[in-house]
């Protein structure tokens, strides 16, 4: 009887250290994913702060070409108002004596869709 109980004893100790192996187990493996996705989470951050990079050197490089181009706009938009008023001044006097010679030009005449009413 004391070899039996002797012998449970054993196996009673042995699916203890078992359960304690397989909860250390569990414990490792717990950490290797923790860890595996710190690091997936990791080389994401770095990827996505790669690409941004990239995207504000693209951005950049696009908006000052742009911004080349909104100047030169801006510049020739300048040359045309400048024609525009030198044009205006010029022949100002010349518009306004048309102008008024038709105002005060004035000519009456029957309408020729006029009928005389019998």
């Amino acid at each position: 009887m004391a070899s039996q109980s002797q012998g449970i004893q054993q196996l009673l100790q042995a699916e203890k250290r078992a359960a304690e192996k397989v909860a250390d187990a569990r414990k490792r493996k717990a950490r290797r994913l923790k860890q595996a996705k710190e690091e997936a989470q990791m080389e994401v951050e770095q990827y996505r702060r790669e690409r941004e990079q990239e995207f504000q050197s693209k951005q950049q490089a696009a908006m000052g070409s742009q911004g080349n181009l909104s100047a030169e706009v801006e510049q020739a938009t300048r040359r045309q108002v400048q024609v525009m008023q030198s044009s205006q001044q010029k022949n100002r006097e010349r518009v306004l004596a048309q102008l008024l010679g038709m105002v005060f030009d004035v000519r009456p005449q029957v309408h020729p869709n006029y009928r005389i009413a019998a």
